[in-house]
C-alpha cells in the first residue's frame, strides 16, 4: 500500500506544483492586449550638457482599468521604470502626481484611471558627444478591474544635442501633457500640519482657519500605518481642518500616532468655484525609481545579479543556476536542514545491510522528494506572484499556522526518536517487504521535509539566483529552483550511491538507539526556535494556544503508543482520545491567525530605527549614509548575522565614526514595504544588507557578514558626504 501510495502521489505532487507555472505560462487572450499604452516623452526637444531634462511615462488605461500610486492601498503593486541611459547621465525619483482613492470591493486601492503622467527628471553630464542621444526605459505595472494583469513594456526616445551655447526649448508636441502633470503633482503644504492621537484615533490637524473644504482625502505614503479602506470624517472649526483617521490591524495598541507623512486632497470653495487641491505633507520625498546603472564592484561587496542589469539570455540563466546549486549544496550545512539529514544518515545505517541497488533507490527517492518540493514551491510562487502578491523565498513562514505546524510535526519526530512511540511500527509487523516500501516513501518525504525546514536559511549564493528567477518569468524560475534542489539533494544522493562510502560506515547495533535519541534533541532546539517565532507573530492569547498545541501533539503520541501494546477495547479508547487530541489541536491553530501581533517595535536607543521608505527617502534627502537591514526572526541567516556581527561592538562604533544612520526592517510578517525594497534589489527574501553612500551609491553586502566586512565597507564611503541630519 505505501508504495503504491507514493506511486500515485508523485504524479499529484507534479500536478500541483506545476500549476502555477502552467498558468503564468498560457498566453494571454487577446482581451489584454490593450489595457495600458505606454509612451516615453520628454518636456525637452534636445538635450544640453550638463543641463537637467524631464523625461515621463505616460501611462493610459483602457476604461474601468487602474494603475497604482506609490502606496498601493490594499493591493496591486505601483509602476517601476528600470532606465537604460548613456555613460554620464543619471536619473532621479518619480514625481508621483496626487492619486485617488479607488475601492474595489471591500479594499481601498490608491491609484489612477484614465491617464497618468509619471516624471522622471534626468541630468546630462557635462560633456557630450554630437548625438543623437538614446534613452530607454522598462516600465513594469500592475493593472485592475476586478482582476489584476501584469505587464510590461521597453520604451525609447532619441533626443538631438543643443548646438553650444543655447539652452533646450520645450517640446511643443509636449507642453501640454507637461502641464498638465504638473498641475497634478502635490504642492508643499502652505500651513502647519500635524498628526495627534485622540484616545487611540490618527487625528490630521491641519491649522487652515477658514478652509471651506469637501471631498477631503489622506493618502499615506506608509502601507502599514492606517487602514486604507475606513471612513476618513473631516470637520473645520475656526482652527482649520481636522480629518479622522483609523489606525492600522497591523499596528501594535501602545504604538504612537503615525507620522503625517504623505498627500492630502480636497476641493475648496473659492470665489471662482471649486478647485482641486494636492498638498504634499511631512518631510518625505518620493521613493525612488529603479535605475539601471553599471554596479561598482568591491572586494568585499559582490555585486548580485539584479533585474534589468543582471545578464540576460542563457548566460544568465546558467549563471543563476550554477549560483542556485552552489546555494543549495551550502544549505546541507545550514541549522535548519543539519538535523533533518542527520535522522535521514542514521536511517542508512539502518538499510546498509541492504543490496547497493536499494539503497542507491532510498537516495534517488530522496532526491525527488527535494526536487518535487522546490518546483512546487517555485510553481506555488510564480501563481501567487503573477496575481499582485508580495511575497519571496520563505513566505509561508509568514504564516502562525505555517509555524506552529511545522512545530507540531519535528515535535513529533523528535518525540518518535525519545521512544515516545514508535512510527512505522505496525509496518514492521506486517512483514520486511512492506517495511522496504515504508522506507521509500520515507525517504520521499523526507526531502519534503528538508526543502520545508531549509526554507528559513538562505545560503550563500542563493539570494541574487532566487531574486533573478522569480523576475525572469516561470521558466528561468523553475530552472533556478531545480538547480537549489538539486544542490540540497546532491550530498545525501552521493552518499547513497557510493557502495565504498557505504561499507564505512558502522554497522547497525545498539549504538544506534543512542545516536537516534540524541538526534532528537536538535530537533527540540529547534521546536524551541520555531515558538519563539511564533511568538513574534502572535499575540499572548495566540502563543498560549500554539503552547498548547505542544502538549496535545505530545498527549496524542503517548495515546498512540499505549493504544498499540493494549487490549482492543483499550486500543479503541486510545484512538478516541487522540482523535480529540487531534480535534483540539486543530481547533487551537484557528485561533492562532486570529491574534496576530503587530509589528516587532525596534529599539532606538542604540540608534537602529523601524525601516519605513519614507524615512530612508528623508534621510537620503540629508545625504546621510544609510545602512538598512532587511531581517525576519524566523531567518536563522539573520539571527545569526545580527548578534554574531551586526551588534558587535566594532561595528557600532564604526557605523556612529562615519555617522551612519541604521534602518532596521522586518519581515517576520508580510510587509509590503520591504518586500518592494528586496524586489528592487534583486531579492526575494532575507537578509538583505543595504549601504547607502548618501551620494546616490548603494552597496549590496554579503549575505554572511563578519566584522570585516562591514568596516571595510564603511572604510570605503566618501568623506564629506555633505550636510548631516542628526539622529533622533
Amino acid at each position: 500500500m505505501p508504495l503504491r501510495r507514493l506511486a500515485l502521489l508523485l504524479p499529484l505532487f507534479a500536478a500541483c506544483f506545476t500549476l502555477g507555472a502552467a498558468e503564468a505560462q498560457v498566453p494571454r487572450p487577446s482581451k489584454y492586449a490593450d489595457l495600458v499604452r505606454a509612451e516615453l516623452v520628454t518636456q525637452e526637444s534636445a538635450v544640453a550638457p550638463g543641463a537637467p531634462l524631464t523625461a515621463g511615462v505616460k501611462l493610459t488605461m483602457k476604461p474601468g482599468w487602474h494603475v497604482y500610486w506609490r502606496n498601493p492601498g490594499d493591493s496591486g503593486l505601483p509602476p517601476e521604470i528600470a532606465w537604460t541611459l548613456p555613460a554620464g547621465f543619471s536619473a532621479g525619483s518619480i514625481a508621483w502626481p496626487a492619486p485617488e482613492r479607488i475601492p474595489v470591493g471591500d479594499l481601498m486601492n490608491f491609484g489612477y484611471e484614465g491617464e497618468v503622467l509619471l516624471t522622471v527628471p534626468l541630468t546630462a553630464p557635462e560633456t557630450l558627444g554630437t548625438g543623437p542621444v538614446p534613452l530607454k526605459a522598462k516600465v513594469s505595472y500592475l493593472v485592475c478591474e476586478r482582476e489584476c494583469v501584469p505587464g510590461e513594456a521597453t520604451l525609447s526616445a532619441s533626443l538631438p544635442v543643443a548646438p553650444a551655447g543655447s539652452s533646450p526649448r520645450p517640446d511643443p508636441r509636449n507642453a501640454a501633457l507637461f502641464a498638465q502633470g504638473r498641475a497634478r503633482l502635490p504642492e508643499p503644504a502652505p500651513w502647519p500640519v500635524r498628526m495627534r492621537d485622540d484616545g487611540g484615533t490618527p487625528v490630521l490637524d491641519v491649522d487652515a482657519p477658514g478652509l471651506q473644504a469637501r471631498d477631503v482625502a489622506f493618502f499615506p505614503y506608509s502601507e502599514t500605518a492606517l487602514e486604507h479602506a475606513a471612513a476618513q470624517g473631516a470637520t473645520s472649526d475656526a482652527t482649520g481642518l481636522h480629518l479622522r483617521l483609523q489606525r492600522s490591524s497591523q499596528a501594535a495598541a501602545d504604538a504612537p500616532a503615525p507620522q503625517a507623512d504623505g498627500v492630502l486632497t480636497f476641493t475648496e470653495e473659492t470665489g471662482s468655484g471649486p478647485i482641486r487641491r494636492a498638498y504634499a505633507l511631512g518631510t518625505a520625498t518620493p521613493a525612488p525609481s529603479a535605475v539601471a546603472a553599471p554596479p561598482v564592484a568591491s572586494s568585499a561587496v559582490p555585486v548580485p545579479v539584479v533585474p534589468g542589469s543582471g545578464p540576460g539570455g542563457a548566460e544568465g540563466l546558467w549563471q543563476a543556476a550554477f549560483l542556485a546549486f552552489l546555494g543549495g549544496l551550502l544549505l546541507n550545512l545550514m541549522p535548519c536542514v543539519f538535523p533533518v539529514l542527520s535522522i535521514k544518515v542514521l536511517s542508512l545505517v539502518r538499510h546498509s545491510g541492504e543490496s547497493p541497488g536499494r539503497v542507491r533507490l532510498h537516495g534517488l527517492v530522496y532526491a525527488a522528494g527535494v526536487l518535487a518540493s522546490f518546483l512546487g514551491l517555485a510553481g506555488l510562487l510564480i501563481a501567487l506572484r503573477s496575481g499582485g502578491a508580495q511575497i519571496g523565498w520563505g513566505f509561508q513562514l509568514q504564516s502562525p499556522l505555517v509555524v506552529a505546524g511545522l512545530a507540531y510535526g519535528l515535535f513529533a519526530m523528535g518525540l518518535s526518536l525519545s521512544g515516545v512511540w514508535h512510527l512505522g511500527g505496525r509496518a514492521a509487523a506486517l512483514g520486511d517487504g512492506l517495511t522496504r516500501r515504508a522506507g521509500l516513501e520515507g525517504s520521499f518525504f523526507t526531502g519534503v521535509l528538508a526543502t520545508v525546514v531549509a526554507t528559513p536559511c538562505t545560503a550563500p549564493f542563493m539570494g541574487a539566483a532566487v531574486g533573478y528567477g522569480l523576475t525572469q518569468g516561470a521558466p528561468v524560475a523553475l530552472t533556478v529552483f531545480a538547480a537549489l534542489g538539486l544542490g540540497l539533494a546532491l550530498p545525501f544522493t552521493l552518499l547513497a550511491a557510493w557502495p565504498a562510502l557505504l561499507r564505512r560506515l558502522p554497522r547497525p547495533g545498539a549504538w544506534m538507539e543512542t545516536l537516534k535519541g540524541l538526534l532528537a534533541f536538535p530537533l527540540y532546539l529547534t521546536v524551541a526556535w520555531l515558538v519563539w517565532v511564533l511568538s513574534q507573530q502572535v499575540g499572548s492569547a495566540g502563543l498560549m494556544a500554539g503552547l498548547t498545541g505542544l502538549v496535545l501533539v505530545g498527549f496524542c503520541a503517548w495515546a498512540i503508543e499505549r493504544g498499540r501494546v493494549a487490549g482492543p477495547l483499550a486500543r479503541r479508547g486510545a484512538q478516541v482520545a487522540a482523535l480529540l487530541a487531534l480535534l483540539g489541536l486543530a481547533g487551537l491553530v484557528a485561533v492562532l491567525d486570529r491574534d496576530r501581533a503587530g509589528p516587532v517595535t525596534v529599539a532606538s536607543a542604540d540608534g537602529i530605527e523601524p525601516f519605513a521608505q519614507a524615512r530612508l527617502d528623508a534621510l537620503l534627502a540629508a545625504r546621510r549614509p544609510v545602512f538598512v537591514n532587511m531581517t525576519a526572526a524566523w531567518c536563522i541567516t539573520c539571527q545569526v548575522n545580527d548578534r554574531a556581527t551586526l551588534q558587535a561592538a566594532s561595528v557600532q562604533d564604526a557605523f556612529k565614526a562615519h555617522e551612519v544612520a541604521q534602518l532596521k526592517g522586518d519581515w517576520t510578517n508580510q510587509n509590503p514595504e520591504i518586500t518592494r525594497v528586496l524586489e528592487a534589489n534583486g531579492r526575494s527574501g532575507v537578509p538583505l544588507y543595504l549601504l547607502y553612500d548618501g551620494r546616490g551609491g548603494v552597496a549590496v553586502l554579503p549575505q554572511i557578514l563578519t566584522e570585516a566586512i562591514l568596516r571595510d565597507a564603511l572604510a570605503a564611503l566618501p568623506a564629506g558626504t555633505g550636510p548631516r541630519a542628526a539622529l533622533p
